[in-house]
């Protein structure tokens, strides 16, 4: 679909394609033709946008939904370019549309499975992360009985009352912490990107299976490059990467135990560099090329999804994803993601 609008938002021409698929043809009356054409959820966003495209002079592009003749709305892609003259002066606005729905329902599926994917997972891990509550809970229940035992005291230990409460606090944060982890993951919102510490994360995953771990004789160890950079990811689909990759190594090693090192570093290629290695069987002899794939497992319970989202979502993010390991003693997993623009990093002012 296409049209062609004067400098201030007047449209001069609609194409056939439109008022085939829209049955809208008037074109006096620009405003009110998005009203009735464009999704009551869109529409504010996108006259907002137009409104700021056309007092500055800058292409627009925007994602949203028109309405066709049968009153079913689709996801168009929708671009506005100016026309200038020899003197920059804006005299026409060309602008199309291209249909994205089946695209957008692409991405609805593949977000729908993460999600899911998610949750079957922490549905698993339900007794680990009941471990992990208890802790924190159990001690400051004990903090709280030492801290009455000191006030009750015929001459009150104040100090060591302090010392129990703030062990307290400490303790609550603790489960908190537990808690949000979990909240975040379980729960089902857009992908959003902002600058993160790789390390950090790595840490939060580290803490969230260590009960899993701990139950099958498995340990989890870090080890971490210095002064790496930050990326630009979304933390909850990170988190899942992470966590598809340590819990494959926990699985591998369930009956033997052994160890999963996570390692951070930079990579030749300046983009930073992940690894889950673990000491388990190894993957399966000439399967290596296969495991990312959707559908492909070689558990009999498993979804053969968890890869292949753990795929879907470092390349969305610029990266790539592999392993090494085929037939051999132990697998590791690498994935890589790039470096947040340099601006996102200030260097750290040694004064």
């Amino acid at each position: 679909m296409a049209w062609i609008a004067g400098p201030d938002d007047d449209l001069q021409f609609l194409n056939r394609r439109w008022v085939e698929y829209t049955g809208l043809s008037q074109v006096e009356k620009p405003k009110e033709i998005r009203k009735v054409a464009i999704h009551p959820d869109d529409l504010d966003r996108i006259e907002r946008r137009l409104a700021v495209s056309i007092a500055s002079g800058e292409p627009v592009e925007e994602e949203l939904r028109f309405r066709r003749t049968d009153g079913e709305y689709r996801w168009f892609l929708s671009r506005n370019v100016p026309l200038r003259d020899k003197r920059g002066k804006v005299v026409k606005w060309y602008g199309t549309a291209t249909d994205i729905q089946d695209r957008k329902r692409a991405e609805q599926l593949q977000a729908d499975l993460a999600h899911t994917n998610r949750v079957s997972i922490l549905g698993e891990l339900a007794a680990s992360i009941s471990h992990e509550l208890k802790q924190p809970i159990s001690a400051a229940v004990m903090e709280g009985q030492a801290s009455l035992r000191w006030l009750n005291r015929d001459q009150p230990d104040l100090d060591e009352a302090r010392r129990a409460t703030a062990a307290i606090v400490k303790d609550g944060r603790r489960a908190a912490d537990i808690i949000d982890r979990l909240r975040s993951l379980y729960k089902k919102t857009p992908p959003q990107r902002e600058s993160v510490d790789v390390d950090e994360i790595i840490g939060e995953m580290v803490l969230l299976l260590r009960g899993e771990a701990n139950e099958y004789a498995v340990s989890i160890r870090t080890d971490f490059a210095a002064d790496l950079p930050k990326i630009t990811a979304d933390r909850v689909q990170l988190q899942q990467v992470l966590m598809n990759l340590m819990l494959n190594g926990i699985e591998a090693m369930k009956d033997t135990g052994g160890v999963v090192t996570v390692k951070s570093q930079l990579g030749e290629d300046g983009q930073i560099e992940i690894s889950v290695n673990d000491t388990g069987p190894g993957l399966p002899l000439g399967k290596a090329d296969q495991i990312f794939d959707a559908f492909f497992t070689t558990k009999p319970q498993g979804s053969g999804m968890g890869l292949a989202i753990s795929k879907s979502i470092v390349e969305s993010h610029g990266g790539r994803i592999w392993a090494n390991g085929d037939g051999g003693r132990g697998a590791t997993f690498y994935f890589t993601l790039p470096a947040a623009p340099a601006e996102t990093n200030p260097p750290v002012d040694a004064a």
